[in-house]
């Protein structure tokens, strides 16, 4: 078995029989075996597991994934390497007038760029190019947002606006 998978991803299970036990960081649903980590699968006797793949840490330069784990006036986090999301790094133009609760919420998926190894307990993260900024969000009544503007997006089920800073969807 070659290759890294990702959560949800069908894992290809070899042709013979039995199928092999699952072990963590495998499941099934709907008769099939999924990956619940991110990382290769291996064959152990008769258990079939996917070891969890630790993440290099990120370099000044680097484009990062993070997921919004908590808000700050000032501030946004987010966890595994913790990355600051400053106020003065949202955007390029208009720093001061910058409302952190406006442009990003706990559970966004957020695309930025590390600008800085920081402190001793995290990255600064920087989302002031179009590309970068929310790329996922989910909705106050459970839908996935979708992206009008640089700074709205809006929920599919209710049609209510929310504030975030977008990013530009690649392609555009």
């Amino acid at each position: 078995m070659d290759g890294v998978l990702l959560p949800g991803q069908a894992l290809p299970l070899p042709p013979r029989r039995p199928r092999p036990q699952l072990g963590p960081g495998a499941y099934t649903r709907d008769s099939v075996v999924r990956a619940s980590l991110v990382g290769v699968p291996s064959i152990d006797g008769s258990t079939l597991t996917i070891p969890r793949l630790r993440p290099h840490p990120p370099a000044p330069n680097s484009l990062v994934l993070g997921s919004v784990t908590r808000l700050s006036p000032l501030q946004a986090f987010s966890e595994e390497f913790t990355g600051v999301i400053r106020s003065q790094d949202v955007r390029a133009t208009e720093k001061d007038r910058v409302k952190i609760g406006g442009c990003f919420r706990g559970g966004d998926v957020v695309r930025g760029l590390v600008i800085s190894l920081g402190d001793a307990r995290s990255y600064f993260i920087t989302t002031a190019r179009n590309d970068l900024g929310v790329i996922f969000a989910t909705s106050e009544a459970g839908a996935t947002l979708e992206p009008v503007s640089w700074q709205e997006m809006r929920c599919p089920k209710t049609g209510k606006i929310e504030k975030r800073k977008c990013a530009k969807p690649e392609g555009l």
